[in-house]
């Protein structure tokens, strides 16, 4: 039971003891560094319940704690702030409990049994990931790997785009333009040069919208008669009905794509259990389009098209078929939500990983699927993410002005050297030691610099403050993690028995310490309740800061006497391994020396 259950417990008992009244639930905060104290318990909101002074209810609850709970030492009140001093006792058992475990702060208990399947990266396969799609993916595998952690069975997944209109683009670019080169032949990535002929696309559309304005239409007739679009229209057209040669330059094409993606995938450190192709899920959802057709949840329009009318619940008219009868990424959806229970019935919920310009369409999407009767849509969450920009502007993918994720990485892992090197901390390396090291700390930095942020918020990403050594950054809390295995390495004595009884008081660091390691398990319940990996960065940044204070306070290998030796590298030693649970989840590597 944790220090907080205990003290609710017997907090509630005081205000039955006391007031004779029940209260459901207790609020806690950290105590002030200012006053006394280990833990408070805020008096103000049982004013609801409990007519009089907030000082003298806490003084009466103090005086009860200290009375009946072994491990409360002493109080004092502030306003409505009762504070608790907890004995040295009680944190050196806690610490000797958690002392030999390696996955501390981790839950194996799931207590609904159910799965969560994870949704994330989702490309479209007619261009290289970019900047917005390294957020995403970032996002999605730490968020599955904290669901992970707090006791969840997870899948991760992603639905491929590899179908549709965008898809066509490139296909007919290629061509016409692309005199049958390959990846092979360009010494390109696949994604790459597919990406190259969806610029090209845009490019040419361009041009021809020119000469349709020129020759004397409006911008909107131009828009939509330009006739590399009807083409490409058409070719659409084709490949629903199964033309032989469509399908065809598809497979090829994506299969070039799909190549390249595994290798940004690899660069990335994130990985899937199984994918989805919207090629093949889309039908699942034309299906159900039909179903919901005949009990009334969607109906048809004059001209064919198919609707859902939601202006009963505060939104508008959605389409999910087109006239000429083919599918729209509702349909998609719809199709693979379906589809993913049906292959995964312990699925108990998902969580869609997609930028918040989405956010009406997964109101939509889940709505919809409450409509057609399925009782798992009620647990259904879209983790909503803003843009990232760069200090040049914002990154449009036709117009070819995007940064590229495998260059980023690449850029990371250069700044991480030129960084590294002026430092000149790295005498005895190898060049190849020294280039994996760059490689950790560049795709470590941009790792945290997302994640740190709350998912909900827009990020301007600067990859050179992204690479500090000092502040709240990813390479700081690498190096504290290296700087503590050096203290390891250099404990020449057997730290492995837990010291029972140190014959004097905790200091105070060491106590602050214990008390931070202490909230790491509910760091992870919290991350994972919220879908947030902001808390748990910045929490490990909490901790490191906590340790640099306490290395710089007490003297650890040159300690007094040997208890003392011993308690301080199972101390540092196990803030490590909390660190490196922690950047786990985050899908972020610790290098053990630096």
């Amino acid at each position: 039971m944790s220090l907080q259950e205990i003290l609710s417990n017997h907090v509630k008992q005081a205000i039955q003891t006391s007031y004779n009244l029940e209260i459901d639930t207790v609020e806690f905060q950290a105590t002030r560094k200012e006053f006394a104290g280990d833990i408070t318990v805020v008096v103000f909101p049982m004013l609801r319940f409990i007519k009089g002074n907030p000082v003298q209810i806490g003084e009466e609850i103090g005086n009860y704690l200290v009375e009946h709970v072994e491990n409360v030492k002493a109080f004092n009140v502030v306003k409505g702030f009762l504070n608790i001093e907890i004995s040295d006792v009680y944190f050196t058992h806690f610490f000797n409990d958690i002392l030999e475990d390696s996955t501390y702060g981790f839950s194996s208990i799931n207590n609904d049994g159910k799965a969560v399947m994870v949704e994330y990266s989702s490309p479209n396969t007619n261009k290289p990931l970019h900047l917005g799609h390294v957020r995403n993916n970032l996002l999605g595998y730490s968020v599955a790997e904290i669901l992970k952690a707090s006791g969840k069975k997870v899948y991760k997944t992603q639905i491929i785009n590899d179908r549709g209109i965008h898809i066509c683009k490139s296909m007919l670019a290629w061509e016409r333009f692309g005199n049958g080169e390959t990846p092979e032949s360009t010494g390109l990535k696949g994604d790459k040069l597919v990406g190259n002929y969806y610029v090209k696309f845009d490019q040419e559309y361009k041009k021809e919208i020119a000469d349709l304005i020129a020759e004397g239409k409006t911008e909107d007739e131009a828009k939509k008669q330009a006739p590399i679009l009807l083409e490409a229209q058409n070719m659409l057209l084709k490949w629903e009905a199964g033309d032989e040669e469509t399908v065809a330059l598809w497979k090829k094409m994506n299969s070039w794509v799909y190549k390249g993606f595994d290798i940004t995938y690899k660069n990335l450190g994130v990985d899937f259990d199984t994918l989805y192709y919207e090629s093949k899920t889309y039908l699942l959802g034309k299906e159900f389009v039909d179903q919901g057709l005949k009990t009334g949840v969607f109906v048809k329009e004059e001209d064919g098209s198919i609707w859902c009318d939601l202006t009963d619940e505060g939104l508008d008219k959605k389409i999910v078929q087109r006239a000429d009868g083919t599918a729209v990424y509702m349909t998609q959806d719809i199709g693979t939500a379906i589809q993913r229970i049906k292959d995964f019935p312990d699925v108990g919920g998902m969580v869609y990983t997609v930028g918040n310009e989405q956010d009406y369409h997964f109101k939509v999407l889940f709505l919809i699927l409450k409509k057609l009767g399925f009782d798992w849509a009620k647990n259904l969450y879209h983790l909503s993410y803003g843009m990232v920009d760069l200090p040049s502007g914002k990154m449009k993918s036709r117009e070819g002005t995007v940064v590229d994720a495998d260059d980023l990485v690449d850029e990371m892992a250069k700044t991480a050297g030129e960084i590294s090197e002026e430092l000149g901390k790295l005498e005895g390396y190898s060049d190849t030691e020294k280039q994996e090291l760059y490689k950790t700390i560049g795709l470590g930095a941009l790792k945290y610099y997302i994640l740190k942020v709350d998912p909900k918020k827009r990020i301007l990403f600067d990859p050179k403050e992204s690479i500090d050594f000092q502040g709240n950054t990813g390479p700081f809390i690498q190096y504290t993690y290296a700087r503590i295995q050096s203290i390891i390495r250099k404990a020449d004595f057997d730290y492995s028995k837990p010291v029972n009884n140190l014959g004097r008081p905790l200091h105070s660091k060491e106590k602050e310490l214990i008390k931070q390691l202490q909230l790491f398990p509910e760091v992870i319940q919290n991350g994972a309740t919220q879908h947030s990996p902001a808390l748990i960065a910045n929490y490990t940044y909490e901790l490191v800061k906590e340790f640099n204070s306490f290395y710089q306070n007490v003297s650890i290998l040159g300690a007094d006497n040997d208890l003392d030796k011993v308690f301080r590298v199972q101390l540092s030693n196990k803030v490590a391994s909390t660190i490196k649970n922690a950047f786990h989840v985050l899908g972020i590597q610790v290098p053990e020396r630096m």
